[in-house]
C-alpha cells in the first residue's frame, strides 16, 4: 500500500513501536481504528537480556516481545512502517507527519510514544556495560544480581535513594560518592544503618574480567570489587517530534531528567495529540509503559466516537432543516433549474 492511500485512511498515527507504542496500536486495531505505527528500530531496552516484571512473560528477551507485539498489531489489521518520523505539524482535521526516507503520512490523532534517551555519566566504560551488569533499576534487575557485591555511583540527587532500594536485594552494597556532593549528617546515619557502605573519591573506570564486571577504578588507583554498578541517569525524553507541534519539554521535579508534560491519559496541551510511556513517565517500567499505551489508546478511540457523533448528528440537523441533500432542498434546486418543467405529481396534473 503506499504511502498516500495509507495516509488518506489513517485514523491514528503512532510515532515509536515499543511496548507503549504497540499496545496503543493493538488496542485501536481492535476498536477497528485504521492505525499506522512508525518506528525506527531502537528500543531503549535492546542491550538487556531480558525484561521483567510482566505477568506470564517474566524474563522475555525485550526484542522478542516487540516482534510478538508486532505480529499482533498485523494481526488485527494494523500497520507498521520501519522509518523514523522527522517532523509533525498540524493541519484541518489532523495531522502530517513526515519521515527521513521522504515519505508522509497524515492522521486524525497522533499517539508519541518516543521513549527516552539515557545520558549516562562521563566514567569510560559504562556505555559498553549497560543494560547487562552496569544498571539503573533494581525492579528490573535487582533479582538477577542479588546476594552479589553491588556498586552505586554517586552524583545523582537519587544516588542515595538508589544504594538504599539496592540494600534490599544484598546485603554488600557500596555507596561510590564519586563527583557529587557531600552526604547530610542524617544520609550516612541511614546508610551506616542498612550497613552501606560509602567510599569517597572519583570513580575513573570500571575494572572487566572474561566479559563480566569485577571492579571499579578510583583516581587514587584503589580498585573494589562489585559484579554490578548501579547509576542514575539522566532521562531526556525524545520530544524533538513534537517541536512542530509547539510542544517541548519539562524537567522533572526530582531532577532525574526532562519529560513530555501531559495528564493521566495522555493528552498534551494540543488536542489531538498523545503520549504514552517514557516519553512523559521517565521512570516507568515496561509494564507501565504498557498500560499507558492501552490507557492512551481508549481516550484516543473514545475522542474520535465523539468526533464522529458530533460530525453524524450535523449531518442528521443539516438533512432536517433542509440541506441540499434533503428532499426539500433538492425540491429546491430542481425548481431553480427547471422552473416549469420540473418533474412532480403537480406538474403532472397540470399537463
Amino acid at each position: 500500500m503506499t504511502a498516500s492511500k495509507v495516509s488518506d485512511e489513517l485514523d491514528v498515527l503512532v510515532v515509536g513501536g515499543g511496548v507503549a507504542g504497540l499496545s496503543g496500536a493493538l488496542t485501536l486495531a481492535r476498536a477497528r481504528r485504521s492505525v499506522l505505527v512508525v518506528d525506527s528500530g531502537e528500543p531503549r531496552n535492546a542491550p538487556a537480556a531480558a525484561a521483567h516484571g510482566l505477568l506470564s512473560r517474566d524474563g522475555i528477551p525485550p526484542l522478542e516481545l516487540l516482534r510478538l507485539g508486532r505480529e499482533e498489531v498485523v494481526g488485527y489489521g494494523g500497520q507498521i512502517v520501519s522509518d523514523r518520523a522527522v517532523s509533525a505539524r498540524p493541519v484541518e482535521g489532523g495531522f502530517v507527519v513526515e519521515t527521513g526516507s521522504g515519505r508522509t503520512f497524515r492522521a486524525r490523532r497522533l499517539l508519541v510514544t518516543t521513549g527516552l534517551v539515557d545520558e549516562l555519566p562521563e566514567v569510560p566504560g559504562l556505555r559498553e556495560r549497560w543494560g547487562r551488569d552496569v544498571l539503573h533499576c533494581p525492579y528490573c534487575h535487582g533479582w538477577e544480581v542479588r546476594d552479589t557485591p553491588i556498586g552505586v555511583l554517586g552524583g545523582s540527587p537519587a544516588s542515595v535513594h538508589q544504594a538504599l532500594l539496592f540494600r534490599q536485594w544484598s546485603p554488600q552494597v557500596t555507596l561510590f560518592l564519586h563527583t557529587g556532593a557531600g552526604l547530610t549528617e542524617e544520609q550516612r546515619e541511614r546508610l551506616a544503618a542498612r550497613g552501606i557502605a560509602v567510599v569517597d573519591g572519583e570513580v575513573t573506570g570500571l575494572a572487566v574480567v572474561d566479559d563480566r564486571l569485577a571492579g571499579v577504578r578510583l583516581a587514587s588507583g584503589r580498585q573494589v570489587p562489585v559484579e554490578a554498578l548501579a547509576v542514575a541517569p539522566r532521562f531526556v525524553a525524545c520530544g524533538e517530534l513534537l517541536a512542530g507541534l509547539g510542544l517541548g519539554t519539562t524537567e522533572h521535579p526530582m531532577g532525574v531528567g526532562a519529560y513530555v508534560a501531559s495528564d493521566a491519559g495522555g493528552l498534551t496541551e494540543v488536542a489531538g495529540v498523545r503520549v504514552a510511556g517514557n516519553v512523559t513517565d521517565l521512570m516507568g517500567g515496561v509494564a507501565a509503559a504498557q498500560a499507558a499505551g492501552v490507557q492512551a489508546a481508549a481516550a484516543i478511540n473514545a475522542d474520535l466516537v465523539n468526533a464522529d457523533t458530533d460530525a453524524a448528528v450535523a449531518r442528521r440537523k443539516s438533512a432536517a432543516s433542509g440541506g441540499p441533500f434533503s428532499p426539500a432542498g433538492e425540491a429546491e434546486v430542481s425548481a431553480r433549474v427547471l422552473g416549469e418543467r420540473r418533474h412532480g405529481l403537480a406538474s403532472h396534473l397540470r399537463s
